[in-house]
């Protein structure tokens, strides 16, 4: 799966060209110029976030302590103008994976998020409870024991447990799993799905939001 990368910046121009540069270099991108844009977009499960520190509607570091506070875990780039020592602890401090100081070399930059990539696969492993869901290996234990999910259950599973907390609509799940034969699900069908899962993960771990979706519920 082709890497997504969350980018953060007001400053449209500079925005444009962090595009361009990381869809040449093979990512997808999700670009949010504000704090509000980039949490409606963590819905789209970005791979990695660049963040700049000085936004429209509130800061990076605040935004980022934050999200770690909600249980979001993707690795964060900050991007800023200050690289003052206190500066860099600061964005460490609020839950910051890396600093990259403004302006900055492209080839570093790609190295940097390269490396941040390499690290997250390496730990790709969600727990919660008795439950371990391995999101590379597409395999599932619940109390040590291995789960026996179908490929669309499994899918289910990632999205919800990548947004651990938050409601995730009906819509954002219809548009990111197919069943075992390369179907899209219809929306009963995924209610089905669903109750599937349940049974297996336990019924109290997937909670329904009405008239939106459905909600992972952390141990």
């Amino acid at each position: 799966m082709t890497p997504r990368i969350l980018i953060v910046e007001d400053d449209p121009m500079l925005r444009e060209a962090l595009v361009a540069l990381l869809r040449r270099a093979g990512y997808e991108t999700i670009p949010a110029a504000t704090c509000h844009g980039a949490t409606e977009a963590l819905g789209e499960e970005p791979d990695l976030t660049l963040l700049d520190v000085s936004l429209p509607d509130g800061d990076g570091f605040s935004l980022c302590r934050a999200w770690r506070e909600k249980g979001v875990a993707l690795p964060i780039l900050f991007l800023t103008a200050y690289d003052r020592e206190e500066q860099i602890v600061k964005g460490l401090d609020s839950g910051g994976d890396d600093y990259i100081a403004k302006p900055f070399r492209t080839q570093e930059l790609l190295s940097r998020v390269r490396a941040r990539l390499r690290r997250t696969a390496d730990r790709a492993v969600y727990r919660s409870g008795g439950l371990a869901v391995d999101l590379q290996a597409m395999t599932a234990e619940k109390d040590g024991a291995p789960l026996s999910l179908t490929r669309t259950e499994f899918q289910l599973l990632a999205v919800l447990v990548r947004n651990a907390g938050r409601a995730v609509t009906r819509e954002t799940l219809l548009g990111r799993i197919w069943d075992d034969a390369g179907v899209f699900v219809d929306d009963n069908t995924l209610s089905v799905h669903i109750s599937r899962l349940r049974e297996k993960v336990g019924p109290e771990r997937i909670a329904t939001v009405r008239g939106t979706g459905y909600r992972w519920m952390e141990e």
